[in-house]
């Protein structure tokens, strides 16, 4: 499939769905190893979606929230690690796509590096004592003024799929008299900036979220992106956080379905002594199956419905950081229950069951994580700061 503007939402979604299959064959293998899946990027990138929410003005495809969602989904449920990765990477240009704090010329080669080949970005945030920025406070990454430019020196965790990005988004304040607070778009393999091999979790193992650090790392002085008073670093443009939270929300529902698809194949095949037929035709096992249904049921009604608000200019107050909550709980949820439902088979890593939950279980630790989600709304109904 080509980048074309042409391009049916349908094609979209059946490419999307085709190479998700595909990526779920070495998602074991993957998942064992923690390599990042390279493969799976360069087939992104092959069959055009890595331009997915880029503008057609610009040479994408242009397409919303809507369909970011629906790839992602389909991609998670085959290999989540890439559609994590994926995820980030269209939170970069959907904000460049309505050129949100983006000066025009880091804008366009940012683009026509990914219309030319596979040029991955991510946003970079996270630091040792700073945390998530959702937490608040301002980053000790530093970015200092010098002849031309800006040079960035700190250190930062979590760098999802920093081993094949082309562009990184580094949270930074400035050394200004007044300081301020924004994003330095830093080539990946710029001087100065190198990886430490640090990632090693539970779930979403192939991510490849090192720990990236910067070392006097010089950029062009348009390179700096949003800057603001550094006595607001925490502010979030809200339609960013919702393109956020419904795409993030999307993967983890993708690995839920995942985990139920398993789980009805085997409830099919699985024919105990005991039952005389398969689990299938079990009424407590349809019963359980039916509590499944209805939380992928709830997700699949509130992913759409924030996608279409969002779609028609109604952002949901804080971005919609309730979405990620519901939905990323209600695809634990969905694991644990087919865990139950499978016991030992379900335990074994024979199985991808398993892995689903491990890497569900990720969903409450990427950030904002569900504490800070409630009390932005808790403060933002009570009327306090």
């Amino acid at each position: 499939m080509s980048a074309a503007l042409d391009v049916r939402p349908v094609d979209v979604l059946a490419t999307a769905r085709r190479l998700g299959q595909e990526f779920a064959l070495t998602a074991a293998r993957h998942d064992a190893t923690g390599a990042v899946p390279l493969d799976n990027l360069r087939s992104l990138s092959a069959a055009g979606l890595l331009s997915l929410v880029i503008a057609p003005q610009d040479g994408g495809l242009g397409f919303g929230l809507s369909a970011a969602q629906a790839v992602i989904g389909e991609i998670a449920r085959g290999e989540p690690a890439t559609a994590l990765i994926l995820t980030m990477h269209y939170g970069v240009h959907a904000a460049i796509a309505r050129r949100s704090g983006w000066p025009e010329r880091p804008a366009r080669r940012v683009i026509a590096d990914c219309l030319g080949g596979m040029a991955l970005a991510n946003a970079l945030q996270v630091e040792p004592k700073l945390g998530s920025p959702s937490r608040g406070g301002a980053p000790e990454t530093l970015a200092r003024r010098v002849p031309g430019g800006w040079s960035i020196s700190g250190h930062k965790l979590y760098s999802t799929g920093c081993e094949i990005l082309t562009w990184m988004l580094v949270l930074a304040r400035t050394d200004e008299s007044e300081p301020r607070v924004g994003s330095f778009l830093v080539p990946a393999n710029a001087p100065g900036a190198r990886i430490a091999r640090t990632w090693n979790p539970l779930g979403m193992r192939a991510t490849g979220s090192h720990d990236v650090i910067f070392e006097n790392v010089v950029v062009p002085l348009d390179h700096a992106l949003d800057l603001q008073p550094i006595a607001a670093p925490g502010r979030r443009d809200p339609l960013t956080m919702a393109w956020y939270f419904g795409m993030i929300s999307a993967l983890y529902d993708g690995v839920a379905r995942a985990a139920r698809d398993w789980l009805l194949g085997f409830l099919h095949e699985r024919a105990p002594t005991g039952l005389g037929a398969p689990l299938a035709t079990s009424p407590r096992i349809q019963e359980a199956v039916g509590e499944i249904e209805i939380l992928l049921a709830s997700n699949a009604h509130l992913l759409l419905a924030h996608a279409a608000g969002v779609e028609r200019g109604d952002v949901p107050p804080q971005g919609g950081g309730f979405l990620k909550n519901v939905v990323v709980e209600n695809a634990i949820q969905v694991t644990s229950r087919a865990l139950e439902l499978a016991g030992n088979v379900g335990l074994s890593r024979d199985n991808p069951l398993e892995r689903h939950h491990r890497d569900a279980l990720c969903g409450r630790v990427n950030a904002p994580q569900s504490d800070v989600i409630r009390g932005n709304l808790g403060r933002l109904a009570l009327g306090v700061s």
